[in-house]
């Protein structure tokens, strides 16, 4: 029995339990009971062989919650008194700093209350920092771990602990001699200048996001493309990058067992390192390092117990690292792997007929292809669905085009690094030729992405029961004993085919639909009725991830291009998703507002409409009005008005509109009674006047907020205010996304 394997699966089930946040709750009950199931175990061992491993999850279980309360308790609650205040930091920058909206964000470490922390720290200017260089200011301390003001698992996950926003004026400074931990940072900085001095344009962002894992220079529309297209993994640097470079270093040193070591160890860890010690290159580094060991010492290499090795020695460095994406994925795509892919691949090679000469060659590589990547698909899908709201159904032919190539080009960047500190020219000249196989990956990914249901949304209620049934049918499957392969596929694609029905039909079956998405401090408003879909603002947190809820929801009932795009204003939080959503979704109509802004206008395949005085869309027995400026300016009072009016239901939404602006669209226009009315300003104390609420006399009020906002909304004055109308409230940040059906 593999016992470590079973130790590590109770060590990293009771790391998820504490990290998700039950961990004061549940930690001495927890406790108490995994002692008992251990004396238990204990007493019944020698009687039942599987007692053994029930005893090693148990015992794993117990040293577990202990090891988390211990590094709890020693080193994150002493900052925790800390979160929300304000004080004098020093930092050490990491890494180099990235620009942002606001400033610019850098990866640094400190010694507050005398140990030392990595965090990321969020600065008000655009300055450039460098590895070494030190920041010294007044910053604001929010703790990332679970309770913590800035709670959040990718944090968590990479040992980032607490997030520093500054505060008044600070300070840098720079080392009058380079540390050497900053060399794996500067080196990785200096490999992203060689390709950005070789590769083309449009190749060199993907070039660095494969070899280096760097994807903040990644365009939209590529990023969303290897999504749907199911290739995503290719530039999150992981196990595939770390076997490619085993499989260079074995055809280097001749597969000489002592030598593959020596010069394996030192590259694996330099590589890890320039790769940031990202949870899943750290995973696949280990892996193979154990791999290298047993050679040098004629052993036996276990897969499973490595993996198990792996994952239990991050998780004793940081036990929050449980909650990381990236060795989630990465440990559950090698779980797969080990689990079904020879069985997959014996199923698929007995389908076909011949199998010697080159046909037999070339289908053995087709059916390891086609069982590699569905077995790490079978235990990865659900934490996709979770994590990114989609399940890609083509990755299995966007993977079989272009792996190979990938490979390629990886051994062709990394010799190219090597050539131009050598021969700058001819690196130049390997760069372009690099370019063309790069474009043949995106151009795959694009085109496949763009297949019918490349994908499906985990925003159709039908998709995740379709999903849930999928592994349901799993489970009979595997505990059959006359396996059939077929008849699973069968039954597996005849309940997709019916979830989808229901997806794109069910919003058709409401006369209207309104929709508040929950992008956070932003507002994105959906309006459906009469086969009719419209969106109100484009903005929120994130610009990506706010583009990536709109297309979601949509791509998910079946919609591809809308009827119209109204932006009520041009501030961020309601239209700095806009380029983005348009890379991948079209629209009929966009109708901005008639003033002068610094926004880029993206290119749209229908109209761009200015409004300068209201305007009325019919459509059956609906109408959208759109109510102009009330006077010249670019501040919120002259917010687009949208009353939407249907049989069943009306909404008015007034953008980021005051109660002067209100006053002005009630003096200009007669404006009807409404079931609905969207909050204004997102809830600030001086929109939603008391006028307002008694001239449109609402039912309901809706509320476009962030649960972490620096200003204070909802005001609780504007709380007051509409629940002594009687109205009844719904809030994103409370109720998440909101949609009313009439």
């Amino acid at each position: 029995m593999r016992k470590l394997m079973w130790f590590a699966i109770g060590f990293a089930l009771a790391c998820g339990i504490c990290t998700y946040g039950l961990m004061t709750v549940w930690l001495p009950v927890a406790a108490i009971g995994v002692v008992m199931l251990i004396l238990a175990a204990a007493v019944l061992y020698r009687k039942h062989d599987l007692l053994r491993p029930a005893a090693a999850i148990l015992t794993g279980c117990l040293l577990g919650i202990a090891w988390f309360g211990l590094v709890y308790t020693l080193y994150i609650r002493p900052v925790a008194s800390l979160d929300g205040q304000q004080i004098f930091v020093s930092v050490t920058v990491t890494d180099y700093s990235r620009t942002t909206e606001y400033g610019a964000v850098v990866d640094a470490a400190a010694d507050i209350g005398g140990k030392p922390y990595q965090l990321s720290a969020y600065l008000s200017d655009h300055t450039v920092l460098e590895p070494g260089d030190t920041v010294e200011g007044i910053f604001r301390i929010r703790l990332t771990t679970p309770g913590g003001e800035r709670e959040s698992l990718i944090f968590q996950g990479k040992g980032i602990f607490l997030v520093l926003d500054q505060r008044g004026v600070a300070t840098v400074s720079s080392p009058d001699e380079i540390p050497k931990w900053c060399i794996p940072a500067r080196m990785a900085h200096n490999v992203k200048t060689v390709l950005e001095n070789t590769i083309p344009q449009d190749a060199v962002a993907f070039a660095k996001a494969l070899l280096l894992g760097d994807t903040w220079d990644l365009p939209y529309e590529t990023d969303t493309a290897l999504k749907i297209s199911g290739i995503r993994h290719i530039v999150a640097v992981s196990g595939l990058h770390i076997s490619i470079l085993y499989g260079m270093i074995c055809a280097i040193t001749l597969r000489r067992r002592f030598l593959s070591a020596v010069v394996g160890f030192p590259v694996l860890f330099l590589f890890a390192a320039v790769a940031g010690f990202s949870p899943s290159v750290t995973r696949a580094a280990i892996m193979i390092g154990l791999m290298l060991l047993a050679q040098v010492f004629d052993r036996e290499y276990d897969p499973p117990t490595a993996l198990s090795f792996a994952v239990l020695v991050m998780l004793v460095v940081n036990p929050l690292a449980v909650a990381s994406v990236s060795l989630q994925l990465s440990a559950g795509c090698v779980a797969g792997i080990l689990l079904f892919q020879k069985p997959i691949n014996n199923w698929l090679r007995r389908l076909l007929p011949g199998q010697k000469g080159m046909f037999g060659r070339f289908s053995g590589m087709v059916c390891g292809g086609i069982s590699v990547t569905v077995s790490a698909m079978s235990l990865t899908t659900p934490l996709c669905a979770h994590y990114f709201g989609m399940v890609s159904l083509i990755g299995v032919v966007t993977n079989l085009l272009t792996l190979w190539v990938v490979q390629m080009i990886f051994i062709g960047l990394a010799v190219l690094c090597l050539v131009y500190f050598l021969l700058p020219a001819v690196a130049g000249i390997l760069g372009s030729i690099l370019a063309w196989p790069i474009r043949y990956v995106l151009l795959a990914a694009q085109v496949l992405s763009d297949v019918p249901v490349a994908a499906v949304y985990t925003d159709s209620v039908y998709v995740v029961l379709w999903l849930i049934f999928v592994y349901v049918l799993l489970a009979v499957y595997l505990t059959m004993g006359n396996k059939q392969p077929g008849l699973l596929i069968c039954c597996g694609t005849l309940g997709l085919c019916i979830s989808l029905l229901a997806s794109w039909t069910e919003p058709l079956m409401s006369d209207t639909a309104i929709t508040m998405l929950d992008v956070g401090q932003g507002q994105s408003i959906l309006l459906q009725s009469e086969g009719k879909t419209f969106l109100v603002d484009c903005g929120g947190d994130a610009d990506k991830e706010t583009a990536d809820i709109i297309a979601n929801r949509l791509l998910s009932q079946g919609i591809s291009r809308l009827d119209g795009i109204i932006l009520t204003h041009y501030d961020r939080d309601h239209a700095g998703a806009l380029q983005n959503l348009l890379s991948g979704m079209d629209t009929d109509y966009l109708f901005l507002p008639d003033t002068r802004n610094e926004m880029m206008l993206p290119e749209i395949s229908g109209k761009i409409v200015y409004v300068w005085e209201d305007l009325e869309l019919a459509f059956g027995t609906a109408s959208l009005q759109i109510y102009g400026p009330v006077y010249s300016g670019l501040d919120n009072e002259n917010s687009l008005c949208v009353l939407f009016d249907t049989e069943k239901c009306d909404i008015l939404i007034t953008g980021d509109r005051s109660a002067f602006g209100e006053r002005m669209l009630m003096r200009k226009r007669s404006l009807p009674d409404v079931d609905i009315l969207v909050a204004g300003h997102h809830g600030a104390a001086d929109s939603t006047s008391e006028e307002l609420l008694k001239a449109v006399t609402p039912e309901t009020v809706l509320i476009s907020v962030a649960q972490e906002n620096i200003y204070g909304h909802p005001s609780p004055a504007l709380l007051e205010r509409v629940e002594a109308f009687g109205c009844t409230v719904y809030r994103t940040d409370q109720h998440g996304t909101i949609t009313i059906r009439r």
